[in-house]
């Protein structure tokens, strides 16, 4: 499960991401409303965690904008503000839950828990050609072989997947998949692709993992009938 987090303060964005990390989601955090809403936008994500007090742009705006774009990712507010007014601020926003600072981790993770499993249940069946992930079980398949990925395998195929015909920089990856900016001669992402398009293209006529050049990946079928 992917997780976006908006949260300008440190401390408690550090706390977030750890305590979404060793509950096993994928959390990728940014500290400003705008940077929210054009990750919100331009991805997909399973759940976000949306601070109200931010900079650039306050999380309720960012709420009510991400709805009228047409963007249903379930969101969940995380706040110091409690009154009653506020709760029903945010609710009507287009939040989906609501949770106030201080708050206990256990309280948190229950109520992302509670959201999700909303989503588990029409999470549809991610496909590109004859490539398909099952991102509720984890099971990827081409031309209904079975393929085996290890978790970050698993974890970079499922956002290539999710945004399958957009092309993602290599700064985006990194700091999806492996949560960091590249910098330097690291090739990480490199040996990754190399072991998706070994299970997944290898042998294959059409290929579905292209490399834009200088820029980054993308994962589509080019023979597809553009219709």
């Amino acid at each position: 499960m992917n997780i976006l987090i908006v949260e300008d303060d440190d401390s408690v964005a550090r706390f977030l991401k750890q305590a979404v990390s060793e509950a096993g989601y994928a959390p990728l955090v940014v500290g400003n409303g705008l940077l929210g809403l054009q990750h919100a936008t331009n991805e997909r994500f399973d759940l976000i965690l949306l601070d109200v007090m931010l900079p650039g742009m306050d999380g309720l705006t960012l709420c009510k904008s991400l709805r009228e774009k047409g963007v249903d990712t379930p969101i969940l507010i995380i706040t110091a503000r409690d009154t009653i007014e506020d709760k029903i601020e945010g609710l009507d926003s287009g939040a989906d839950d609501y949770v106030v600072k201080p708050f206990l981790v256990g309280e948190l993770l229950a109520r992302m828990r509670a959201i999700l499993r909303r989503g588990v249940q029409q999470a549809p069946l991610l496909q590109v050609a004859d490539l398909t992930l099952d991102p509720a079980t984890r099971r990827a398949a081409r031309a209904g072989k079975t393929i085996h990925l290890s978790a970050t395998e698993f974890t970079l195929l499922n956002y290539l997947m999710r945004n399958k015909g957009r092309v993602l920089t290599r700064s985006m990856i990194l700091q999806h998949v492996w949560e960091y900016d590249f910098e330097g001669n690291d090739n990480v992402l490199e040996v990754y692709i190399s072991y998706l398009r070994s299970k997944i293209d290898k042998g294959r006529t059409s290929p579905l993992i292209h490399t834009v050049r200088g820029v980054g990946y993308r994962i589509e079928d080019v023979d597809a009938d553009p219709g």
